[in-house]
């Protein structure tokens, strides 16, 4: 006898809270580890097993137990600059960097719980490593490598430096920056495998001093590079110096050898000039006397000069009687020898630099003048008395 449709009904909806029930508990059942992860069944919180380690479809108990998940990559972990003295007690900021993996589920859980917890207790291990690593070498062994060698230009530059400098180029290195970095390393991977951790690698990544040695050794540089721009300077002023004094004593030679040839040629000159005169004053010595008697007229006398002279003066023989001015004049055939004496004689003006001479204006009894042909000024004499003739 076919059932009724209300029965079919009521079997439908008992049967879809038990499929619901069954597709809960095989999920509950079943979870899937990924290739980048670990996992571990816990039941009651307390581990059941051993580590999964494989990916794949596991098994576990519903309801039960339950899978905690952790990371199987390499994880980082970076620490917070820490100021830490050096063997030579130079406070230094040390910035470390690390890179971990968890190689046991179980102890990893039963020790830190998760990776915060991890990354707080690397902190404790690796900080206190390197405090200790590089609290017992000097700078020179942190800062650089074990096969760093200076170059000759750096040793040249801080040899010009007389800063006493601790480290000094030629310091021999014995550790080392990536020594120092291994020697980390194997400290604190002695404390790590405790809690179920890989540490597989360490290193700086940054090294500074404090901000108070900082400013000593910005103001050592600062001193130095002033004792060098110094040394470059006084050394730049010697060298100048030495050039000045090398040019100084080549002027010198040059103007004493100027000066030589210009007294052997003025002495030249002046024997030449002699001899031009003494041609002259032998060719007509009458003309020449007459010619320079009526040359100091002309320098000696002016509309204002006043002269006193005896009436036998020589001064004035040419004009006491013109008429034998004339036949002097005359009788000296004075175109020929004027042309002669131009052709030998100097000019008028070197002659009247060249020559200095003193005459006797008068030679009377009462009065006598001097006139000194060298200024070509007269220097006029006081007045006598006019004497009565």
């Amino acid at each position: 006898m076919p059932s009724s449709p209300s029965k079919t009904r009521s079997r439908n909806l008992l049967f879809f809270p038990l499929i619901i029930a069954a597709v809960l508990v095989l999920s509950s059942s079943v979870h899937v580890v990924d290739e980048t992860e670990q996992a571990i069944v816990l039941q009651f919180g307390r581990p059941v097993g051993v580590p999964i380690t494989q990916p794949g479809l596991y098994f576990k108990t519903p309801l039960i137990q339950e899978v905690r998940k952790f990371d199987k990559r390499i994880i980082s972990w970076d620490g917070y600059p820490n100021e830490v003295p050096t063997k030579g007690r130079e406070f230094v900021f040390v910035d470390a960097t690390a890179r971990w993996r968890i190689t046991n589920a179980q102890l990893f859980l039963e020790s830190v719980r998760d990776e915060r917890g991890a990354q707080s207790r690397l902190n404790d291990i690796i900080d206190s490593a390197v405090r200790d690593e590089v609290s017992s070498l000097p700078l020179a062994e942190i800062v650089r490598s074990k096969d760093w060698s200076p170059r000759l230009e750096d040793i040249e530059s801080n040899s010009m430096f007389a800063g006493g400098d601790d480290e000094a180029l030629d310091v021999k290195i014995l550790t080392g920056r990536e020594g120092l970095t291994r020697k980390i390393l194997e400290r604190a991977s002695r404390d790590t495998p405790s809690i179920g951790i890989e540490l597989v690698d360490l290193r700086f990544k940054r090294l500074n001093y404090v901000a108070s040695v900082r400013e000593k050794v910005y103001e050592r540089m600062i001193s130095e590079r002033k004792r060098n721009a110094a040394q470059f300077r006084s050394e730049g002023e010697g060298r100048s110096a030495e050039i000045r004094g090398r040019t100084e004593k080549e002027l010198q030679e040059i103007r004493s050898s100027a000066a030589r040839e210009a007294e052997i040629v003025r002495g030249k000159a002046d024997a030449d000039a002699a001899r031009i005169y003494a041609e002259a004053f032998n060719a007509a010595p009458d003309f020449y006397a007459f010619l320079r008697t009526l040359e100091s007229y002309s320098t000696t006398i002016n509309d204002s000069t006043t002269l006193v002279l005896g009436t036998n003066s020589d001064y004035f023989k040419f004009l006491q009687n013109v008429g034998q001015a004339g036949d002097v004049l005359s009788s000296l055939d004075i175109d020929a020898r004027i042309r002669r004496i131009n052709e030998t004689a100097p000019t008028k003006s070197t002659v009247a630099d060249m020559v200095t001479s003193e005459r006797v204006i008068g030679e009377d009894d009462d009065t006598a003048e001097t006139l000194t042909l060298e200024d070509e000024t007269p220097t006029p004499t006081p007045t006598p008395t006019p004497a009565s003739e």
